[in-house]
């Protein structure tokens, strides 16, 4: 069951709360382990899990909680059966392999079992589909990626085209972001209602031809809990 200090105030009182009922009913996450406290809208996840699986699906059922603005996490991943790295590392060959979007450049090096990503991409969204290949294989306790993006021109009409992208996403409200470019970068500003908004915004900006990285600033608006 996760646990709670009993200190704050009563908005942060509910909001661990919240967070701590979340996680319980999430059932990817063994929250047994897990400690969760909060001050002013920042989320504390620590102790232990069982998966890398587990703690990003605790990291997202966090966010999920209304007024929360930002979640740090300090999950352990305690692994109930270890497997070797090279087990891991077969696993993560195969999980690249299949992905046909993915070129041969990018590999995996497995050490206690923290798998690092690299090699070049020529689309930003290759970097996270690798990333998400190989992030829940079993005995993965942590992904460091170092793909880079192969730098390459940025059509003049990039802006526009992710503006247009944010206007008809129908889980966006675009009416708040501004899209700003320099050279291949993408700054994303301005304030949405909740994370699932944030990180569509971000993948909106990822597809676009030419950009290498997203540097997304959006913030979620203050949205306290109730009493």
């Amino acid at each position: 069951m996760a646990t709670a200090t009993l200190k704050g105030s009563g908005s942060d009182l509910r909001t661990r709360e919240a967070v701590m009922r979340q996680l319980e009913a999430d059932p990817r996450v063994d929250a047994r382990e897990i400690g969760v406290s909060a001050t002013d809208g920042a989320v504390l996840l620590s102790g232990f899990i069982d998966t890398y699986e587990g703690k990003l699906a605790a990291e997202r059922a966090a966010k999920r909680i209304r007024g929360v603005r930002a979640v740090a996490n300090d999950l352990q991943v305690k692994l109930r059966l270890s497997r070797t790295d090279d087990d891991i590392a077969r696993d993560a060959a195969k999980a690249l392999s299949v992905r046909q979007s993915l070129p041969d450049k990018v590999q995996a090096v497995v050490h206690n079992g923290h798998i690092t990503l690299t090699g070049a991409v020529t689309w930003l969204f290759q970097r996270d589909i690798a990333e998400k290949a190989v992030r829940y294989l079993p005995g993965v306790v942590g992904v460091v990626n170092r793909i880079e993006v192969a730098a390459r021109s940025t059509p003049k009409d990039v802006r526009r085209q992710i503006t247009e992208t944010l206007h008809r996403m129908a889980d966006v409200d675009a009416r708040h972001i501004d899209v700003a470019i320099t050279a291949s970068v993408v700054t994303l500003n301005g304030e949405v209602s909740s994370w699932a908004e944030r990180d569509a915004a971000a993948m909106a900006a990822a597809i676009a031809p030419g950009i290498t990285r997203v540097d997304n600033r959006i913030r979620i608006k203050p949205q306290p809990l109730d009493g």
